[in-house]
C-alpha cells in the first residue's frame, strides 16, 4: 500500500485528487486531497506553499459539491497563506482570488464577486499579459457576472474576448474554450437569438464536451440542462423534457439530489410541467427546489427567490390567488433588496408585471396600475421599448471555469 504521508506520495495524492475532481469522481477526489493535506502539513508544515495549493483545491472541490461554507473556509485559509508567503500579486494568490469570486457568484454576493474578479484580472494582466489563459479565464468569469447583472453587452464583450484568446492559445476543442462557447450560447438565448444559441450550444459546446469529457460529466450535463431551457423557449417541449430528465438523472448521480445545480434542473422541470399543464407535478418540483435552496442557500438568495416567484405563477394557474400574492410579494421584496438585482433588473420586472396581473384579477386596480407602470418604465429603461418582461423565470446552470 502506498504511504501517502511520506514524501513524495502526498504529491501523488494531490495529483490523483485533481484528476478525480476533473472527471467528476468527487468522493475519491476528497479522499485524495485530505490525504495529501495531512501529509503536507506533517512533512512541510501548514504554511508551505504546496500545502496552500492543496487547501485551495479542497476549496474548489467543496465549491463543486455546493458546500459553500467549507469552500470559503478553504479559500480564505489559502488566500491568507499565499498573500503572506508569495505576496498579493503572485499568480497563485490571484488564482485563489478568482476562485473566491466564483464562490461569491454562487452565493449571490455579486458586488463581492466583482471586487474579486477585478482584482484578479488586473493582477493577471500585469503579471501574465492580456492574452494568457489565466487572464482569459477571469475575463470569462466577468462575462458570467455581467450576465447575472443583466449587463448583456458587457457580457458579450467579455465572452468574445475570452473566446478569441482561448481559441488561439488552446484550440477550439479545449474544454476551457468550450466553456466560453457555451456561455456565448446562453448569452444569445438571453438576447432572443435562439437559432444562434442552439447552433452554438448544441453543435459546438455539447458535442465538444461529450467528446472530451463524456456524456455524464457535470460540464456536459450543464449544457444539456441549458439546452432544455432553449427547447422550452422554442416550444419544443418533448425535446426539453428529454434534456431535463437526462440532466437531472446525471446530476443526482454525480452531485446528489440536494446540490444547487441539481435543484436548478428540478426548478426548470417545474416550469416545463407548468407549461404542459401538469400542475401537480410542477408544484412537486417547485416545492422540492424551494426546500433545497432554502436549506443550501438561505431564504433570500436570488436563486431561492426565483423559485418563490415561479410558485406564485403556478398558484395563479391553480386559482390559489392569496398564496400567489404571498409568493409574489416575498419574491419582489427579495429581488429589490438583492444588490445584484434592484428595482429595475429584468428579473425584478417579471415579478412586478406578474403582480400587476394578479392585482387585476383580485380587483385591486390601483395596485395593478402601479405595478404595470413600474414594469413598463423599468422595461423601457433596461431593455428598450420592444422587449417583453412577462413569464416565468428560467435558471441557467453556469459551467465551472
Amino acid at each position: 500500500m502506498i504511504d501517502y504521508f511520506s514524501d513524495p506520495f502526498y504529491e501523488v495524492a494531490h495529483t490523483f485528487g485533481k484528476f478525480y475532481r476533473e472527471v467528476g469522481q468527487y468522493e475519491e477526489a476528497e479522499r485524495m486531497y485530505e490525504q495529501a493535506l495531512a501529509g503536507k502539513e506533517k512533512a512541510l508544515g501548514p504554511n508551505h506553499t504546496s500545502t496552500h495549493s492543496t487547501v485551495n483545491n479542497l476549496g474548489l472541490l467543496y465549491s463543486d459539491l455546493g458546500q459553500h461554507e467549507e469552500a470559503k473556509r478553504m479559500y480564505d485559509q489559502a488566500l491568507a497563506g499565499k498573500e503572506k508567503a508569495l505576496g498579493p500579486n503572485h499568480t497563485s494568490t490571484l488564482a485563489t482570488v478568482d476562485s473566491l469570486g466564483q464562490l461569491y457568484m454562487d452565493l449571490g454576493q455579486l458586488e463581492e464577486a466583482k471586487r474579486m474578479y477585478e482584482r484578479a484580472l488586473a493582477g493577471f494582466e500585469k503579471a501574465l499579459g492580456p492574452n494568457h489563459t489565466e487572464t482569459l479565464i477571469t475575463v470569462d468569469n466577468l462575462g458570467q457576472l455581467y450576465m447575472d447583472l443583466g449587463q448583456l453587452e458587457e457580457a458579450k464583450r467579455m465572452y468574445e474576448r475570452a473566446l478569441a484568446g482561448k481559441e488561439k492559445a488552446l484550440g477550439p476543442n479545449h474544454t476551457s474554450t468550450l466553456i466560453t462557447v457555451h456561455n456565448l450560447g446562453l448569452l444569445y438565448s438571453n438576447l432572443g437569438q435562439h437559432d444562434e444559441a442552439k447552433r452554438i450550444m448544441y453543435d459546438q459546446a455539447l458535442a465538444g464536451f461529450e467528446k472530451a469529457l463524456g456524456p455524464n460529466h457535470t460540464e456536459t450535463l450543464t449544457t444539456v440542462d441549458n439546452l432544455g431551457q432553449l427547447y422550452s423557449k422554442l416550444g419544443q417541449l418533448e425535446e426539453a423534457e428529454r434534456m431535463y430528465e437526462r440532466a437531472l438523472a446525471g446530476k443526482e448521480k454525480a452531485l446528489g439530489p440536494n446540490h444547487t445545480s441539481t435543484l436548478i434542473t428540478v426548478d426548470n422541470l417545474g416550469q416545463l410541467y407548468s407549461k404542459l399543464g401538469w400542475l401537480e407535478e410542477a408544484e412537486r418540483m417547485y416545492e422540492r427546489a424551494l426546500a433545497g435552496k432554502e436549506k443550501a442557500l438561505g431564504p433570500n438568495h436570488t436563486q431561492t427567490v426565483i423559485t418563490v416567484a415561479n410558485l406564485g405563477q403556478l398558484y395563479i394557474k391553480l386559482g390559489r390567488l392569496e398564496e400567489a400574492e404571498r409568493m409574489y410579494e416575498r419574491a419582489l421584496a427579495g429581488k429589490e433588496k438583492a444588490l445584484a438585482l434592484g428595482p429595475n433588473h429584468t428579473s425584478t420586472l417579471i415579478t412586478v408585471d406578474n403582480l400587476g396581473q394578479l392585482y387585476s384579477k383580485l380587483g385591486q386596480l390601483e395596485e395593478a396600475e402601479r405595478m404595470y407602470e413600474w414594469a413598463l418604465a423599468g422595461k423601457e429603461k433596461a431593455l428598450g421599448s420592444t422587449a417583453s418582461v412577462k413569464g416565468a423565470e428560467q435558471e441557467f446552470s453556469m459551467p465551472q471555469v
